[in-house]
């Protein structure tokens, strides 16, 4: 049997654009897609704590450092500048890989400068 769980997550980041005329996507800092191991044009899901909108994209490499979260495309319409986000990509697991099974959370301060890498929820 095969079993979707967590394998990444951006905790809290904060929006810092969004592009409505823009191929579609969220550009997400390079250190922090590195940090919690997404790639490029990997498909990500986006909870926006601010309204409650969630939706479905793909991520595109940010420069480095830069803190940005751009919000593009269609998806542009959930979301506003200042908006709170959780990041957040799932796997595909056996029940052997589940063994081993670490997710990898990471935590930013309100400037999306990574602050903590852990594999358990902090509460």
């Amino acid at each position: 049997m095969q079993r979707t769980f967590l394998s990444a997550k951006l905790h809290r980041v904060t929006t810092t654009a969004v592009e409505l005329d823009y191929e579609g996507s969220c550009e997400i800092d390079g250190v922090l897609l590195d940090a919690v191991g997404l790639g490029a044009f990997e498909q990500i899901q986006i909870y926006n704590i601010n309204n409650g909108n969630r939706f479905t994209t793909y991520t595109i490499r940010g420069k480095d450092n830069s803190g940005v979260i751009s919000i593009n495309g269609a998806a542009a319409h959930k979301v506003n500048v200042g908006d709170v986000l959780i990041i957040a990509a799932y796997g595909i697991y056996t029940e052997k890989e589940l063994e081993n099974y670490v997710p990898r959370l990471c935590y930013v301060n309100d400037q999306n400068v990574l602050t903590k890498i852990s594999v358990n929820i902090s509460l």
